[in-house]
Parts: C-alpha cells; sequence; structure tokens
C-alpha cells in the first residue's frame, strides 16, 4: 500500500458507500490514521479515514470519532458511513470547501478560528462521553491537586492545530475528532494560546486574542498557569526522548515563552 493510499482491500471494503471511484486524492490531515484520502465516486463525494483493523489506540479513536460525530455536527463535517472488516475499519465524511487555518498575526482566519473555538465550546457534554475524563497533561502536572484542575465538564476536542481548523467562502470546521474528551472548559483555548505564539504572535498578544472565549475568560489564572507549566514539562520530555522531531524543541520553545510571560 502507497502510504495514506489504499490498497485494493480496503477499496473492496468501502465501495458500496462510494460507488465506482472516478477520482481518489492524499491527504496529509490526521497522523493516527493509515489511510486518508478524498474519494470522488458515483454515490458521492467523501473524507476517508481508515485503520487497521486492531485492538489498540488508532482503532480505539476512530470508533470515539465515530461516535460523537452526531453531537458535533454544529461544527464538523458530518459522518456519512462506518464500516470494518477483519483487515480494515473505515469511516467517511462529507466533502467540505475548506482549507487549514492561519494562525500568524494578522491573517484574516483569526476571527473564524476564534469563533469557531467559541462553538466548540458551547456543545454540551454528550452522555456518552461522561467517562472520556481527559488524563493527557495529568502525567505533567506538579501533583495531583494540579491535574485535578484539568477537569471538567467541557467537551474538549483536544488538537487545536489549523490543520484541523477548517475556513472556508461561508463557514468554519473542526475536524479529527480523534480523541474528544471530558475537561476544563481552558484545554482548548489554551492549545489555541500555544499555537498563536508559535505562528508568531506575543504571548501578551495570543492571550489577549483568547481572551473573548467564554470558557477562557472563566477559568481559575492558577488553572490556566498550572497547564501552561504542564505544556511545558510534556514537550521538554518529548523533545528529549525524540531529539529528531525538531519541532517538539520549537514547541518548547513556545511554551516555555508562555510561562515565563504568565510567570512575570
Amino acid at each position: 500500500m502507497t502510504e495514506r493510499l489504499p490498497d485494493p482491500d480496503f477499496l473492496d471494503l468501502v465501495k458500496p458507500f462510494t460507488g465506482p471511484v472516478t477520482e481518489m486524492r492524499p491527504t496529509e490531515r490526521g497522523f493516527m490514521s493509515d489511510v486518508l484520502v478524498l474519494i470522488d465516486g458515483g454515490i458521492g463525494r467523501f473524507f476517508v479515514k481508515g485503520v487497521r483493523n486492531r485492538t489498540g489506540g488508532r482503532r480505539d479513536s476512530l470508533v470515539r470519532e465515530r461516535l460523537i460525530n452526531r453531537f458535533v455536527r454544529p461544527v464538523s463535517p458530518r459522518l456519512c458511513w462506518h464500516t470494518e472488516n477483519d483487515r480494515w475499519m473505515a469511516l467517511g465524511f462529507e466533502q467540505v470547501a475548506g482549507r487549514p487555518s492561519r494562525f500568524e498575526p494578522g491573517s484574516p482566519d483569526l476571527p473564524a478560528v476564534l469563533d469557531l473555538l467559541g462553538r466548540i465550546g458551547e456543545i454540551p457534554l454528550p452522555t456518552l462521553a461522561a467517562d472520556w475524563h481527559e488524563t493527557r497533561w495529568d502525567a505533567f502536572a506538579a501533583d495531583a491537586s494540579e491535574a485535578r484542575l484539568f477537569r471538567g465538564d467541557s467537551l474538549i476536542h483536544g488538537d487545536v492545530a489549523p490543520g484541523n481548523l477548517l475556513v472556508g467562502t461561508e463557514d468554519s470546521w473542526a475536524v479529527d475528532w480523534a480523541w474528544p474528551t471530558r475537561g476544563a472548559g481552558l484545554i482548548d483555548p489554551s492549545c489555541l494560546v500555544l499555537q498563536l505564539i508559535a505562528a508568531g504572535h506575543s504571548p501578551e498578544g495570543a492571550e489577549t486574542l483568547v481572551a473573548q472565549n467564554p470558557a477562557w475568560s472563566k477559568s481559575a489564572p492558577q488553572a490556566i498557569d498550572a497547564f501552561a507549566r504542564a505544556g511545558l514539562r510534556m514537550y521538554h520530555q518529548r523533545a528529549e526522548r525524540y531529539p529528531e522531531q525538531t519541532w517538539l524543541r520549537d514547541m518548547e520553545a513556545t511554551a516555555q515563552a508562555w510561562v515565563d510571560h504568565r510567570s512575570a
């Protein structure tokens, strides 16, 4: 199988839902998937994600993305179908006319990005997500009391990045709900602050932009401080562990700049 392009068995699996394939284009979004492809077929046009059907994280993330879709449709493309066999599991989403957003200072996408983040925060926590507690930052908190600051009843996307927030001429979408969780409302806005700093904003400027987000504005400063420090520890550990991934060192520097700003 060519990287991220489906093999014949995968195409046979999805053909009943796509119809005869007239065009197929790879896409770079979503690094946890084995197959990422835009398919134009006799039945419709779909963005298709696929993973090997093996017990573990990738399969679990696709199951979770399938389950959450009907609750996040106010901000996300609609899941049209899902299917699996012994080798593959696949999700077929509607194609949307959007592109990855741009986060740099002066980007015309910033109002849409901030609006989209606010719309995510307005989605009620679905009952099925009640036990999907956010724990990804717990190991990097200073202690258990700080980790408890990351708990809450908000639905968390957890991967706020330009490639996951798509903008179009008339709408915007949050995609790649691979691991939605239940947590503190500060988490997604805090992730955006880091991304804005990485894109060239000053820490103060990034926080000023995100200050309009209701979940951020209602969060205790000490909780945001704890999350910023946890993020710095996380990127430091990962940069040490994977030195060949130079972007991790860049994100460590970004996280350090944010912590320094909040400590000043």
